[in-house]
């Protein structure tokens, strides 16, 4: 059993290095992901820039979104209680290092009746009696039962980090991508309105072409249809970028009707002006928070393993206790003792080793889980750049699409003004080109969205952003939680 034991601490230790939280994690990952443009920024095979991957909204340049990122991170309740959560990790932690110093028990009592005077003769006078004592015990934690729960806790305790800090990438990407939504709807409708007005001007050329006898009324009900049609589309996309705007307000804490009109008021996607900085695979697992959190996890299991099999062992404390006794105020007395205590629990000990079990088959879990994290990790950034790459090589035949069925619309138009083309063909032209102009900025709407995806694949917006919020519980020896588990490396 014992190895057994050891060999899955050295397989986890083998995997990845337990003692020292943040450090690298370093798998066989390929290089560099392939660079290509991304958007109107480009994707580069540099190494990530972490300070600028950590407050990567800011390559936007938008006041707007940066105070939505500054509330969201103050006010979010999903980063709340993930703070929360944290702290009460960190609660845990003290507790446990509490439970390695000395236990205290004091005791006192008083009573009134017939009783020994001076612990010797009978007595049978009522009278009062008093005792008092005070047991000290502290253990001595030969096979590391203490240590290994203190160490548990404390890898629990950076997990817990590590989990606050990947919410507040997922509130930082959400948040942005809401706010970036909104202003790619308010483009979209500007677009629709645009459409809708073309139409009405096409309609009014019918119109008064008919009036001269040069139009059928079929000219006019077809212009009539498409002016209702291109009507019929912005009422949606209001809809959308309300939606947005609503959804923002959640992320930030607020009432759903409480949207600031500087956020409201963002009518086009803001510009990344930057490279985005993707870097390599290793980088990546070094920044994610939730591999991190997967491996100080793995890492906790790996040692409740030991915490698990120093219950086989006997607990070992030494102690000593000091009492007084007073009967019938006959005299004082007392006592003490000094020396180690040795108790040995002899339980069924087929259920300590089915703890053991237990314990070895939870880190052979969270050693699957943190390999699977690893793997999504992964692929994740790489689906992202995949469909970047695709949705870039849309929006730039959409552009040239857009450029061309605008001439195609404006020449159609100018030969029916002249007689040459029946309007059958300017309405074909017509819904060409309105039809292209909204797939263009859709697809504008879906690159900046696919953007936030990469950065939150990344695993940005985690480090300087906004730490967080430190413990109030101090350690024994004054120093703060955070401060403590940054110092202690076992």
């Amino acid at each position: 059993m014992l190895r057994l034991t050891l060999a899955l601490l050295l397989l986890t230790t083998a995997c990845t290095p337990v003692s020292k939280p943040g450090s690298s994690i370093a798998p066989h990952v390929a290089g560099p992901f392939v660079g290509f443009s991304a958007g109107k920024a480009t994707v580069g095979e540099a190494a990530a820039d972490e300070a600028l991957l950590a407050r990567w909204w800011r390559l936007y340049d938008d006041p707007g979104l940066n105070t939505v990122i500054e509330e969201a991170l103050a006010a979010n309740t999903d980063l709340r209680v993930a703070r929360a959560n944290l702290n009460a990790a960190r609660a845990v932690l003290s507790e446990a290092r509490a439970r390695r110093g000395p236990a205290t028990t004091a005791s006192g009592g008083a009573s009134y009746g017939e009783g020994l005077a001076n612990g010797q003769t009978a007595s049978n006078d009522a009278g009062w009696s008093y005792d008092a004592g005070l047991t000290v015990a502290w253990e001595a934690d030969l096979f590391g039962r203490l240590r290994g729960g203190a160490e548990a806790a404390r890898l629990d305790a950076e997990a817990a980090a590590a989990d606050a800090e990947a919410i507040q990438v997922l509130v930082v990407a959400e948040a942005t991508r809401a706010y970036l939504d909104a202003c790619a709807y308010a483009e979209l409708v500007e677009v629709a309105r645009s459409s809708l007005a073309l139409a009405e001007d096409s309609l009014r050329l019918v119109e008064t072409r008919r009036r001269a006898g040069a139009a059928s009324r079929l000219d006019v009900e077809q212009a009539a249809a498409i002016v209702a049609e291109a009507r019929a589309v912005v009422p949606p996309l209001e809809g959308q970028r309300r939606t947005a705007l609503f959804e923002l307000a959640a992320l930030l804490g607020r009432q759903p009707a409480d949207i600031p009109q500087s956020m409201a008021s963002c009518t086009g996607l803001p510009d990344i002006r930057a490279a985005l900085p993707v870097g390599d695979g290793a980088g990546l697992l070094r920044r994610r928070p939730d591999v991190r959190a997967a491996e100080r996890r793995m890492a906790a299991d790996a040692t409740r393993i030991g915490v698990a099999t120093a219950d086989l062992y006997p607990t070992i404390s030494l102690g000593g206790t000091v009492g007084y006794a007073d009967i019938n105020g006959g005299g004082d007395g007392f006592t003490f003792s000094l020396g180690p205590l040795i108790s040995w629990n002899f339980p069924n000990v087929s259920v300590a080793r089915a703890r053991v079990r237990q314990a070895e088959a939870r880190a052979q879990a969270s050693l699957a889980a943190f390999d699977g994290t690893v793997l999504t990790a992964l692929k994740e950034v790489e689906q992202v750049l995949a469909t970047l790459q695709s949705q870039n090589e849309r929006a730039a035949a959409l552009a040239e699409a857009s450029s061309r069925s605008e001439q195609a619309f404006r020449l159609a138009e100018a030969r029916y003004k002249s007689g040459s083309i029946a309007y059958l063909d300017v309405l074909v032209a017509q819904r060409a080109y309105t039809d292209v102009r909204l797939a263009e900025a859709e697809t504008h709407r879906q690159l900046a969205s696919l953007q936030v995806d990469l950065f939150k694949a990344l695993g940005g917006g985690w480090g300087q952003a906004a730490p967080v919020a430190p413990s109030p519980y101090a350690e024994p020896n004054g120093a703060k939680p955070a401060q403590a588990m940054s110092a202690e490396r076992s």
